[in-house]
């Protein structure tokens, strides 16, 4: 059984229209906003009406580039709620959300600025994501893990200011550390102490073993090495970020 011409059209139509956001981003990415149509029509290897078609003007295009982010962070948050307990989901999504915007400058800097062109998508995508995070916060202020008196708007300015950080340090490894150390401010006074914080020369930001990645408790071995990460998803993320930023893609 053939598929009939207008399913073949649709078809064709959804994987061009994946191209271009797919062109888009990585343009956006690597040459800022000022990127021209054509070009990412060029790169996506479709033609300029193809692109016109979809996205009338570069605005909407950003718009849904920028909705496709912020939408892919609303199912991390969902992935890491349901996989680990509170604690470890909130703060191992906070990396999460670092480690996929720190590449993004450009898309970024729109994302937190307000502008004139049209972004009701873009709302929509914005009011899930702050559900979600939401609650995150709350069931890990209720499982004891982080600070009572910390809203989400502390969360998100603290989390854009974390890809700053990153960005600006000039060594990898110092600038994931640097991150970790920002985001261990919201944790419980009950579980951080003068004494404890920062004085593990392994290089973890907890006297007592916690995941590499997402600070998750880990349980002290008998016998063996030391385990660095609270399962295999962390421990392909920490793999990943050694490999480098073309990974993460």
């Amino acid at each position: 059984m053939t598929s009939a011409p207008q399913d073949v059209g649709r078809i064709d139509a959804r994987r061009n229209r994946g191209k271009v956001l797919a062109a888009a981003s990585r343009a956006f990415d690597e040459h800022g906003l000022d990127v021209s149509l054509g070009a990412i029509a060029r790169r996506a290897g479709v033609g300029a009406g193809t692109v016109y078609r979809h996205f009338p003007s570069k605005e909407i295009l950003l718009e849904a580039v920028l909705v496709q982010h912020v939408d892919a962070q609303v199912d991390a948050a969902r992935r890491w709620a349901a996989r680990t307990d509170p604690v470890a989901a909130f703060f191992g999504f906070l990396l999460e959300v670092v480690d996929t915007s720190r590449g993004r400058k450009h898309a970024c800097e729109a994302l937190t600025t307000e502008t004139s062109w049209p972004r009701p998508n873009l709302a929509a995508s914005a009011r899930r994501f702050r559900q979600a995070l939401d609650e995150l916060l709350a069931a890990a202020k209720q499982a004891g893990g982080v600070r009572t008196d910390v809203s989400a708007d502390d969360v998100a300015a603290l989390t854009i200011g974390c890809v700053t950080i990153w960005a600006a340090h000039r060594d990898r490894n110092g600038g994931d550390r640097m991150v970790r150390l920002a985001l261990e401010s919201l944790r419980s006074p009950a579980l951080v102490t003068e004494e404890r914080v920062f004085r593990d020369a392994s290089g973890t930001l907890h006297a007592a073993p916690r995941c590499e990645e997402c600070g998750a408790g880990l349980e002290a071995r008998p016998t063996g090495r030391p385990a660095r990460y609270c399962g295999a998803t962390c421990r392909q993320r920490a793999h990943r970020r050694r490999l480098g930023p073309a990974t993460l893609s």
